[in-house]
């Protein structure tokens, strides 16, 4: 947990020194949660007569797809919900804030982060 926590917490601090990374600092993370989620603890294999695993290829397939999955899905929530928000303020009838404006790149890094600490953090 502390090793998720730290990698969330570097790409925000990244992200609230620069003020402007052009969410490089957002794709570093999604590569980065891909990697600790494909790497997780593997699954016994199966051996056939012969010694070999026949649906190696397909479990680690599987993983890579289910990785990818589950951090974007992360990265698309915390981007619908920025939309969302906006879309519900204009709707009430308000102005939109200069800071949420202004501040997109950080509040969708941010919140990708925490929502990516927590799935790889409870996910295992």
């Amino acid at each position: 947990m502390r090793i998720n926590l730290a990698i969330s917490a570097a790409f925000t601090a990244w992200i609230l020194i620069k003020r402007n990374a052009e969410y490089k600092p957002l794709q570093f993370l999604a590569f980065a949660f891909v990697y600790r989620f494909f790497f997780e603890p593997p699954v016994s294999p199966t051996f056939t007569e012969e010694g070999e695993d026949d649906g190696r290829g397909i479990r680690m397939g599987k993983r890579l797809l289910r990785s990818l999955v589950l951090v974007f899905s992360c990265i698309a929530l915390a981007s619908l919900a920025y939309t969302g928000v906006l879309n519900l303020i204009e709707y009430i009838g308000g102005y939109i804030p200069l800071f949420l404006y202004n501040n997109q790149e950080l509040i969708v890094t941010a919140a990708s982060a925490v929502s990516l600490y927590i799935m790889a953090s409870y996910y295992r």
